[in-house]
């Protein structure tokens, strides 16, 4: 049986780990180096970095940070954020990414999933969904779910994933940081639509949201937070006990 992913993500802006609520009103929380130590030494299966501002402000992700970040941890490491090109690609694996996520760019140029899992395979490449509701539709928002690209989000991944994206995550603008468990509706429709894995992001509240994340939808590979990791509220080695003890498959 696959084993569920616990990933805490990290949003990074002007060097620093920041969290807001629906993609709005950023606070500070700490220094990502620190952070991705800590997540590293205390069971955390995967971490997720962001660059949260680099797509809207035009510029190219950080790199001195991740280069530090990379060589003090010892699990796979995805980041994204100004993803525009393969050669970003190539300069993001190069400062020790295993996986790098895609989001803004490949909406601008959709064929740059294909290049990326062309040249590095698809296992490198995640593509990385900001999705909202609008007039029951659900839809892609671009640059920090500031943008609405009018794209139909289910629509969007299959096309990502049949370009060659090996993984999804989904990010719910509508459940962001709301801590009112994650987004089971538009899950489920991106469950049934691909086949590649699935990471649920947005809305993690309690250890109680990612039992039912994983009892409700099973074909669900990972669940993703941020605030209450790093405010403390959930610790993962309970949140993997919890999840154990209800006979849901974690790497202890």
């Amino acid at each position: 049986m696959i084993t569920k992913r616990i990933i805490p993500c990290l949003d990074v802006k002007d060097g620093r780990v920041v969290k807001g609520v629906n993609f709005q009103g950023l606070a500070d929380v700490n220094s990502p180096v620190e952070l991705a130590k800590f997540y590293s030494s205390c069971g955390a299966d995967e971490l997720v970095f962001y660059d949260i501002t680099a797509s809207a402000e035009g510029r190219s992700l950080f790199t001195g940070i991740l280069r530090e970040a990379a060589s003090s941890v010892f699990i796979p490491l995805t980041v994204g954020g100004g993803i525009n090109t393969v050669d970003d690609f190539d300069r993001v694996l190069k400062c020790g990414a295993d996986k790098v996520s895609v989001n803004s760019g490949a909406i601008r140029d959709p064929s740059l999933i294909h290049q990326a899992a062309k040249r590095y395979g698809d296992q490198c490449v995640v593509l990385s969904v900001d999705a909202k509701r609008v007039e029951g539709q659900f839809r892609v928002f671009a640059k920090g779910g500031r943008e609405d690209t009018g794209l139909d989000a289910i629509a969007w991944i299959k096309s990502g994933v049949k370009n060659g994206a090996g993984e999804i995550v989904l990010n719910s603008i509508d459940t962001d940081g709301v801590k009112g468990g994650f987004d089971l509706e538009m899950l489920s429709a991106v469950c049934e639509a691909v086949d590649v894995p699935v990471i649920a992001s947005g809305g993690a509240g309690c250890v109680e949201d990612f039992v039912t994340l994983f009892e409700t939808l099973p074909k669900v590979d990972a669940g993703l937070a941020a605030s209450i990791f790093h405010f403390g509220e959930v610790k993962i080695p309970e949140l993997k006990r919890a999840l154990a003890e209800q006979g849901i498959p974690v790497r202890m």
